[in-house]
């Protein structure tokens, strides 16, 4: 089991769920149950993935929550991308936020990578000693 908030890739997730909440303060009252609401839990859902993978006993299963983090990410770049479109998100709130979830989306993946290359050298071990 690991400590979620060890890991640098959920902070910096954390800290863009934090800035997204805000930039949605100022969505239209309408969409409270609409498009803020989507766009606030796919981001919260990427570090909220990566704490639950943390709580898991292998890496293959926190490799698992790792992929699901990059699957909420990808969808709140559709989000981002929605909500700057119809005029809800400012262009700078824009780059700022697609810059941070770029750099989420980056690290998400290596760590995923690093994952796998870590769970298939211990199956490798372990039929090895079979």
């Amino acid at each position: 089991m690991r400590n979620y908030k060890d890991l640098h890739v959920w902070e910096k997730s954390h800290k863009l769920t934090l800035s997204v909440y805000r930039a949605t303060r100022a969505f239209p009252i309408d969409e409270r149950f609409g498009l803020t609401s989507q766009i606030r839990r796919s981001a919260s859902s990427i570090p909220a993935n990566l704490a639950e993978g943390c709580g898991r006993r292998s890496d293959g299963e926190m490799s698992r929550f790792v992929l699901i983090a990059l699957g909420s990410s990808a969808e709140l770049s559709y989000h981002l991308l929605l909500s700057h479109d119809l005029g809800f998100l400012a262009r700078e709130d824009f780059a700022r936020l697609g810059s941070d979830l770029d750099e989420v989306m980056k690290m998400l993946s290596a760590l995923s990578v690093r994952l796998k290359s870590t769970s298939r050298s211990t199956s490798l071990e372990l039929k090895a000693k079979s």
